[in-house]
């Protein structure tokens, strides 16, 4: 079997030349593929909340940001071109051409987090996509034609039965939804659980605790779309902050729907400033509070002594592994009749139409846009 399909030399790209302003459209070179690499063809991408705070400039305050960027970290595609033979799904599936994949960040393979803890998420050396597309290898990012897929990034085979913008959601916002529940721990059919934020993350959030069968699933946020979508995929109970616009009474709102002793489980997956001290008074004596929305520079005060007599579990969450990817997309797969994903996803754009795509969802008047760049 031929190495590759017909590559061109360059392909378009949408790129961030300037903070805040209209992406441009480039013709970006197509890389000479190192050993263990592949090119896929884009299918479709998804705009994550971090490509907007790429865009906007906010991402520089946590990581360095070396414009030309093409955003984008969501996708799903076809391989195209492989750099050598032999290469392998994370099953050990020899990959061929024109299969669909999704793939992870790149990882070392050889620090603590990568060989002793087991944990490559938290590799210190991980090559993320969405870097400088003026250095090699230049097609890094979603928001293209085409992108180069490290030779140490583990690659996923995509379901028949899920469709690539789902299968681009999952490789971000539901994954990671997949490795807090992991984090969290059983959850039992009798606990009640509220979920912070009503993005993409708390959204998958919610169908996951409705699977998994939770007996009270509050969700707090805002827009009301977003609030009755929730509710279509298992909430019981919704708190909209337009309605209680002071931390106080969302947490008196919380107590409420709960009696009174607040919820044995919380989940923020808002990134808002004031969920953290927020949701640490939400959750019951004995309760467990995961924290997986604040990667934010911001800073908060609270009393620890919340934590030592509420005798509360506190649990961070960050990223996932290759296994956490295959789960997402084979929940998607199994749940597709329980849950209508296409409700999340919101409108269709080509490479022209990324501005806008970001606007809608800087502006919250779309849940997750999609990048279609096959279409004008």
């Amino acid at each position: 079997m031929s190495a590759s399909l017909d590559v061109p030399t360059t392909s378009r790209a949408a790129v961030v030349t300037a903070f805040n302003e209209p992406l441009e459209i480039r013709e970006i070179t197509v890389p000479e593929l190192e050993a263990g690499a592949v090119l896929v063809e884009i299918e479709a991408a998804t705009v994550c909340g971090s490509d907007v705070h790429l865009w906007d400039g906010s991402l520089s305050a946590i990581r360095p940001l070396e414009l030309p960027i093409i955003p984008g970290h969501e996708m799903a595609g076809r391989i195209v071109s492989f750099g050598s033979n032999g290469i392998t799904d994370i099953m050990g599936v020899p990959l061929e051409l024109g299969d669909r994949i999704l793939f992870t960040q790149g990882r070392c393979g050889n620090c603590y987090h990568c060989t002793v803890a087991g944990q490559p998420n938290l590799c210190a050396n991980r090559k993320n996509y969405g870097t400088n597309c003026e250095s090699f290898p230049y097609l890094v990012g979603g928001f293209a034609e085409h992108c180069y897929v490290y030779p140490t990034s583990r690659k996923i085979k995509v379901p028949d039965n899920v469709k690539p913008e789902w299968a681009a959601a999952a490789s971000c916002a539901l994954r990671t939804v997949i490795t807090a529940f992991d984090r969290l721990g059983p959850l039992e059919p009798w606990q009640s659980v509220v979920i912070q934020g009503a993005g993409p993350l708390g959204l998958f959030a919610t169908a996951m605790a409705s699977h998994l069968g939770a007996a009270r699933i509050i969700v707090i946020g805002d827009p009301a779309d977003r609030l009755d979508l929730a509710k279509a995929w298992g909430a019981t109970d919704v708190v909209a902050v337009s309605g209680h616009p002071d931390p106080a009474a969302r947490v008196e709102a919380i107590r409420e729907l709960t009696g009174g002793p607040g919820s044995e489980v919380v989940m923020e997956f808002s990134g808002a400033r004031t969920a953290f001290t927020e949701g640490l008074d939400m959750v019951r004596r004995g309760g467990r509070f995961l924290v997986a929305g604040q990667v934010g520079p911001q800073t908060v005060e609270f009393q620890p002594t919340a934590i030592t007599r509420g005798h509360i579990s506190v649990i961070g969450s960050f990223s996932a592994s290759e296994a956490e990817y295959w789960r997402a997309l084979h929940f998607m797969s199994v749940t597709q009749d329980r849950f209508d994903y296409d409700r999340m996803l919101s409108n269709r754009y080509g490479l022209e139409g990324v501005t806008d795509a970001l606007r809608g969802m800087q502006g919250l008047s779309e849940i997750k846009p999609v990048i279609i760049p096959g279409i004008k």
